[in-house]
């Protein structure tokens, strides 16, 4: 693959779906086997995933930029705690150059089928190009964060002005003398909100549910601080445990509801309210009834008051409808607008509804899920699928801590089982039946106990037909590692 020869005509033993953070890891490993022939395909012009794709105005990380980046990469000279999009897709880029893997890229390569042919023990791959690849194994890397979630509102089509989306953002659009309507106050509504709000005529923020934000403990990294994190390898080891630690203590409330635990948390968030608010009518209406956790915790600390600026206004009445110019409320009020901005976040539970990729009876992945239940033997291999493997997969979610410690946990685990499967001279490897549905019942077991799970709230982490939470790891970072430590021969059948 050195030689960038056409895609149609290479003979491959990996190919792996989506160059962002996981795709990324996946590929850095896969590198370190001589001789291995891969490919990294990417339906995009450049690298990045969610961070290429997110560009609204104040897109940020929410886990500190020496936490939120591949061990085998650190970066001394980040140049703030919180990193922002355009810092993290630059980031994306200098690991590619560092470690020699656009060789190994593929870019505007967009994978629009992958079927298992028994006979071959291999995958055959369909490009929208119209080419076709056969690989020994498959890897998916497309994470679940890439098809925006549009909110389900009558009339929203006959709006005469713009509709923008979060996660489809416009760079020509222009806020400046615009009524703007946001609606939504998750993750991305708590960044853009801040963003627009100084540069708007006027905005009006649409809430169903409030949001338990914590405090955004952000600053600029000194370069002193760069320098010495540059110097000292063990220094930086010692500050990044350091920030791996204060998050992983969350699962503490999170995964296992402790009273106490739980009441320090929340005391942290309700002591933001409590300074940043007087009003107390807007007090209450920021103010949640549920666990803290329950819903994404999210970070700011500019959100409350950007909120309590004279041209923008909290609604907390439903929504009626969309006319084609405003926003109708049950109230029977008429918010004249501009523009609308839908900060709804995406379609998580569905992660592979366009890209079909279907195991050895035939039926595609989505189908399987929708019929059997949503599970992957530690959120990386399926029965039914052989030679294929999740990254980010089911109960792969960090809920607390940093998704790139969950990613590099997968992808060791991934490469342990392409090393069995050499030594076992297997032409397959697949997870048995019992060992996948044990793993899911111990999932749902742990989840129980999770504020995710009896928090008091609705999510997106819950699955709409089942309510089940599926997506995030219902314990320790830390365990999920111990468990992808071993690649366990009994839980798999090789062929």
């Amino acid at each position: 693959m050195t030689e960038q020869q056409p895609l149609a005509d290479c003979s491959l033993d990996v190919v792996i779906i989506g160059a962002g953070f996981s795709g990324i890891a996946m590929a850095h490993a896969l590198s370190k086997r001589p001789g291995l022939r891969f490919a990294l395909l990417e339906k995009g012009s450049r690298p990045g995933g969610t961070w290429r794709d997110n560009i609204y105005p104040g897109c940020a990380c929410d886990i500190p930029s020496h936490l939120y980046s591949l061990s085998f990469a650190p970066k001394h000279d980040w140049s703030r705690m919180f990193p922002t999009q355009a810092e993290i897709l630059d980031y994306c880029d200098d690991v590619i150059r560092r470690f020699d893997l656009q060789r190994h890229i593929r870019l505007n390569s967009h994978v629009v089928s992958a079927d298992w042919d028994s006979d071959a023990a291999l995958w055959r791959i369909l490009l929208a190009s119209g080419d076709r690849i056969a690989a020994r194994y498959l890897v998916s890397a497309i994470g679940v964060l890439h098809h925006p979630q549009y909110p389900d509102i009558p009339g929203i089509g006959d709006f005469g002005g713009q509709t923008l989306h979060t996660a489809l953002w416009d760079r020509s659009y222009d806020p400046a003398g615009k009524r703007v309507a946001v609606i939504g106050t998750g993750a991305s509504a708590i960044q853009v909100v801040p963003a627009l709000a100084g540069k708007v005529e006027q905005m009006t923020v649409f809430q169903r549910t409030p949001a338990w934000i914590a405090p955004r403990f952000d600053r600029p990294i000194e370069p002193q601080m760069q320098e010495r994190l540059r110097r000292s390898w063990w220094y930086r080891k010692w500050f990044r445990l350091q920030l791996f630690i204060a998050h992983e203590k969350r699962a503490t409330a999170f995964t296992k509801q402790q009273p106490a635990a739980i009441a320090k948390a929340e005391a942290l968030c309700q002591g933001m309210i409590d300074r940043q608010i007087n009003d107390p009518l807007l007090k209450a209406k920021l103010t949640p009834t549920y666990k803290v956790g329950c819903k994404r915790l999210t970070v700011s600390s500019d959100y409350y008051p950007a909120l309590q600026r004279e041209n923008v206004e909290l609604v907390t009445d439903a929504i009626r409808g969309i006319e084609a110019d405003g926003v109708i409320t049950v109230d029977g009020r008429r918010h004249a607008v501009d523009t609308i901005i839908l900060a709804t976040g995406y379609d998580a539970q569905r992660p592979f509804s366009h890209l079909p990729i279907r195991g050895s009876d035939g039926r595609a992945l989505e189908e399987v899920w929708a019929q059997d239940g949503k599970n992957a033997l530690l959120g990386t291999t399926m029965t039914g699928f052989p030679n294929f493997f999740l990254i980010t997969g089911p109960h792969t979610g960090g809920g607390h801590n940093s998704q790139i410690f969950m990613i590099e946990a997968q992808v060791n685990y991934i490469m342990k089982g392409l090393r069995k499967a050499e030594r076992k001279k297997a032409r397959t490897v697949e997870p048995r039946a019992d060992a996948q549905q044990a793993f899911a019942e111990e999932m749902d077991r742990c989840m129980d106990h999770s504020v995710w799970q009896g928090g008091g709230c609705k999510s997106w982490f819950l699955d709409p037909a089942t309510g089940r939470n599926n997506l995030l790891w219902p314990g320790y970072s830390t365990e999920f590692w111990l468990r992808t430590r071993r690649f366990r021969e009994r839980d798999y059948r090789f062929g």
